[in-house]
């Protein structure tokens, strides 16, 4: 990257993608044509939409709103839909596919047949889904046989992944039964469960809800919102560790600090290590550094996104760091243990991993140039390419990936970059096609 003073900027964050995913799927079994502001745009909510599209609903864009009529007490017809990559639109989908009328087929894309859908079709199958799987052992795709779904008690112990009870929760209120989720053990990723329920609020569910212990929701109608989107705290993370990285401040406006997004515990991260975490007094944030990167202690299991820029920025503190929490980081759109180990790793940085942790030493001084493999994950690409704003010769492969989440990313890294510079980087230095620095 060119600029070599600190940062000075203002960043728009896209929707959250968790945010966005969650309300459609509510828009979607609502009664009525519900009002979506700053639904975020990518490839996991463009899917979602083909999807929700593909089984009969009517969605369109009005005024940079998204309008969707809702199916009511389900969805009209059943579908055949692919939803990439994306874990959380996959898996909503599954839960979808079983309150529609009419048989469906749900797959997806490489790497997402082979991360794990079976706990989610089981928790589905105890509520009356009648799912199956149509490829070898327990994957995508399946097919689901639709109509109203019976609902009823479940218990679970340790899962994969949140997701597969979040989408049990979505297609709860619309249930014979309703739905009662009893935990025998604490939930993985907890805190998504808590984004949920605060969803589902929002649409006026009405949620018993013991954390860790117990979630129960009664059948219930869903009537039409208007629902403006926060700003994605997972995509904010990125642009809060360059004003760290490059010293500086970053502001980051709309996005609220006491968000309910699980991956705003990375500012609290950055805060309890030295940087300043403020409010704009416009309903925003304000990231501020302290002074360098300090070496950090943490268990990240709340804030898995984070967790990638987490260990990349480690590797510019000022001592090891060490990190736990991280066993879900291996079953997400790449193994993000291994990728970032190996991204370091290339930049001469030593590394030391378990299952769900990792001890990550500081870069020498001077390090040599790399071209990063950053696996087709978009996290894993803009945690090496912020990094690319201190550390001369990192270059992406398939930068591309980023559009899962954010399109736009690589112009706001090049707005961060001209803020120390003071003017424009090189054609082709941040863009989606050669973000090489």
């Amino acid at each position: 990257m060119s600029g070599a003073g600190p940062v000075d900027a203002t960043v728009r964050v896209p929707g959250s993608k968790s945010l966005s995913n969650r309300h459609l799927v509510l828009a979607a079994l609502a009664s009525g044509e519900s009002s979506l502001g700053n639904l975020l745009a990518c490839d996991d909510c463009d899917r979602l939409v083909a999807a929700l599209r593909g089984f009969g609903l009517s969605i369109r864009e009005d005024g940079g709103r998204t309008l969707v009529a809702g199916g009511g007490c389900g969805l009209p017809r059943g579908a055949r839909v692919d939803l990439g990559e994306g874990g959380t639109p996959t898996r909503f989908a599954i839960a979808l596919a079983t309150v529609a009328a009419g048989e469906s087929q749900v797959d997806a894309g490489k790497r997402m047949r082979e991360r794990p859908v079976a706990e989610g079709v089981e928790i589905l199958r105890a509520l009356g889904g009648d799912i199956d799987f149509l490829g070898a052992g327990s994957g995508l795709p399946v097919r689901v046989r639709g109509g109203r779904l019976r609902g009823g008690r479940v218990e679970i112990g340790r899962t994969a992944s949140s997701q597969s009870i979040s989408a049990a929760l979505l297609v709860a209120p619309v249930t014979e039964r309703g739905v009662e989720i009893v935990f025998r053990e604490p939930p993985t990723s907890a805190s998504y469960l808590e984004l949920t329920v605060a969803a589902l609020r929002a649409w006026g569910v009405e949620v018993a809800f013991d954390s860790g212990r117990r979630i129960s929701i009664a059948p219930q109608p869903l009537a039409a919102r208007t629902i403006t989107i926060e700003p994605d705290a997972s995509s904010a993370v990125f642009p809060a560790a360059a004003a760290v990285l490059a010293g500086g401040r970053v502001r980051i406006p709309g996005l609220p600090l006491d968000s309910r997004q699980p991956d705003l515990g990375f500012l609290r991260l950055l805060r309890n290590h030295g940087a300043t975490v403020a409010d704009d007094g416009e309903g925003g944030l304000v990231v501020a550094s302290g002074g360098g990167v300090r070496s950090m202690r943490a268990d990240l299991a709340e804030a898995p996104d984070a967790a990638v820029m987490a260990m990349v920025l480690a590797a510019q503190a000022d001592g090891p760091s060490e990190f736990t929490g991280l066993e879900t980081l291996r079953v997400k759109e790449s193994d993000r243990i291994e990728a970032v180990v190996a991204g370091l790793r290339a930049l001469g940085g030593a590394v030391e991993t378990g299952r769900d942790r990792v001890r990550i030493h500081p870069l020498p001084a001077t390090t040599r140039g790399a071209r990063i493999d950053p696996r087709d994950d978009h996290r894993v690409a803009m945690a090496f390419a912020v990094l690319g704003l201190v550390r001369p010769g990192i270059g992406l492969d398939r930068p591309g990936c980023v559009a899962k989440s954010w399109p736009g990313f690589f112009e706001a890294l090049s707005t961060l970059d001209r803020s120390r510079s003071g003017g424009d980087l090189p054609r082709g230095a941040t863009s989606r096609e050669n973000p090489a620095a």
